[in-house]
């Protein structure tokens, strides 16, 4: 009796979860369309400030700050849509929209007025996360693949066979 109250509690949970979820999927697509316009809006403001449609080097730093955040905008939505269709967190996307993330800070920092530590601290961080998305990326490849093979009925071939 009580795991059976249990099971329907958490059936429950699961039921709240998958709908915030869904909901954080229609957030983020506000937040997508809203960084296209400011995209838009940032680069029009540029080219009609003096001197006329030209874009310094800080107004094109600028720019690629606030396309790199819609484009991060849009790797969380698709991390938000692959966790609603499996229920699974894909931790190689997510690497990856980090590592987006710190090359946008790398891109939009001001290396003359930053702190030396803390741009040697976002340099150990982008070191540590490309480390990471590469171990994740290339060693268990083949456990996906057997994986992939084993939910498909087949057998592994290697280059050896």
């Amino acid at each position: 009796m009580k795991t059976d109250t249990n099971e329907k509690l958490i059936e429950k949970l699961y039921f709240v979860i998958h709908w915030s979820v869904r909901l954080l999927a229609i957030l983020m697509v506000f937040v997508i369309v809203m960084g296209v316009i400011d995209v838009g809006w940032t680069l029009y403001q540029k080219l009609v400030t003096p001197p006329l449609y030209i874009l310094t080097i800080s107004d094109m730093l600028a720019t690629f700050g606030a396309f790199l955040a819609v484009l991060i905008a849009i790797e969380i939505f698709i991390n938000i849509t692959i966790y609603l269709r499996e229920d699974v967190i894909h931790v190689k996307i997510v690497m990856a929209t980090a590592l987006m993330a710190i090359a946008r800070k790398v891109i939009i920092m001001d290396h003359e007025s930053s702190d030396p530590y803390y741009m040697l601290a976002v340099g150990v961080v982008v070191l540590a996360m490309s480390i990471g998305y590469w171990l994740i990326h290339t060693l268990p490849r083949k456990n996906h693949l057997e994986e992939t093979a084993l939910h498909a009925g087949t057998e592994i071939k290697t280059p050896a066979d």
